[in-house]
């Protein structure tokens, strides 16, 4: 089996990500905040930890304000529900996951306003268009980093500057790019960053988070235990237990952090350089078998680690069903979970097939890979 969806869940996993989640297994099970006794203060510092390996990641200085989460989904739905009312707008782009396009869609019947920036391929996200997107009523703009159908890249310091021009916030889901491309929030103008545990940041899945800048203040998505102020029936108003209720996925966070250790020590660099350095070698070969259309920039520079493409007519699904029961080769095909990139390709009905390597891919992987497609699209044409 030869794996490329990493785009959808990374694996493998380093080695301490599998020693972290045994240890805290093992030696750290108790539930952090419930409870003064050894055990459970153990998780407490895990978890701590890992807030401050986050913060050394993303470029901030507040572990407070690093909120975990299910996933990149329950993050942006926080960030979503928690800063948008009716009567508010919000400016969006044509690429969204449904993780942003569904929350969307359910503030809209609840009459919040929404303007979505239109783009092509080549000009996934314009400028000028957006520019003009902004009303008086204009809370907040939300874009992702990277689609998770092509990896086109989006401007996102020019998004964020014309955001702070106009004393709008700023979320950025960084499902695609967190762990892969440097995101210094000290820098970069974003004021919520959404990221998922099991991607990019190489931990386990039922982990994700949400980073707010100083001076947002979120309306809890959910109510309910925090280990703080129990004798008080209303929410913590202070981060991160406002945000926090219910017991938190300590095993999970534990592996979280030595994931995102693993890419401290790594450098995010080496691990985007290498990356890019396998897609471009997969467009050079998918490029040159007939009948193979590729999605997205050929300047792997310009995208994240993820290369779509087409046999022809063929359906996307079939086509990656193929790969696997032929040769064993590990696709992502279909829509994606985002059906506005679709629109925008010109791929709704078709799909697409997606291969995502990982720095943990070879060489000879790729080369197998490539001549998996060509053999399978002679046997299916």
């Amino acid at each position: 089996m030869i794996y490329l969806d990493n785009a959808a869940t990374t694996w493998p996993k380093p080695q301490n990500v599998v020693a972290s989640v045994e240890e805290a297994l093992v030696r750290k099970g108790g539930n952090a905040g419930r409870g003064g006794h050894g055990v459970a203060m153990q998780m407490a510092r895990l978890i701590h930890q890992t807030r401050e390996d986050l913060c050394v990641l993303f470029g901030t200085d507040d572990p407070t304000r690093v909120i975990f989460t299910q996933n990149a989904t329950h993050a942006l739905n926080q960030a979503l529900f928690g800063l948008l009312h009716p009567g508010d707008h919000v400016i969006t782009s044509s690429l969204e996951h449904n993780a942003v396009a569904r929350p969307l869609y359910a503030l809209r019947q609840r009459g919040v306003e929404v303007s979505e920036v239109p783009g092509v391929p080549g000009e996934e996200f314009n400028l000028v268009a957006y520019r003009k997107a902004f009303r008086p009523n204009t809370k907040l703009v939300v874009t992702l980093h990277a689609s998770n159908v092509t990896g086109a890249l989006l401007p996102i310091r020019e998004i964020g500057q014309v955001a702070q021009e106009h004393k709008v916030l700023y979320l950025l889901d960084a499902a695609q790019t967190a762990g892969v491309f440097p995101i210094d929030l000290g820098r970069v103008p974003v004021d919520l960053l959404a990221f998922p545990g099991h991607k990019g940041l190489l931990g386990p899945q039922g982990t994700g988070g949400l980073m707010i800048k100083s001076e947002i203040g979120l309306e809890p998505l959910i109510y309910g235990g925090t280990g703080s102020l129990s004798e008080d029936e209303r929410q913590p108003d202070f981060l991160p237990d406002a945000l926090e209720s219910g017991t938190l996925n300590g095993v999970g966070i534990a592996g979280l952090g030595a994931g995102v250790r693993y890419i401290l020590s790594e450098g995010v660099d080496r691990i985007r350089v290498r990356e890019q350095a396998l897609c471009r070698k997969l467009w050079e070969g998918l490029k040159e078998i007939p009948g193979v259309k590729l999605y997205g920039s050929e300047l792997v520079e310009r995208r994240a680690p993820i290369v779509a493409f087409n046999i022809g007519e063929i359906d996307s699904v079939a086509l990656s069903f193929a790969l696997e029961e032929k040769t064993g080769i590990i696709a992502r095909a279909g829509l994606h979970c985002a059906a506005h990139a679709h629109r925008m390709l010109g791929t709704l009905e078709q799909g697409v097939v997606r291969f995502s390597p990982s720095h943990f891919t070879t060489d000879e992987a790729i080369e197998t890979a490539l001549l998996a497609v060509k053999t399978v699209a002679n046997e299916l044409a």
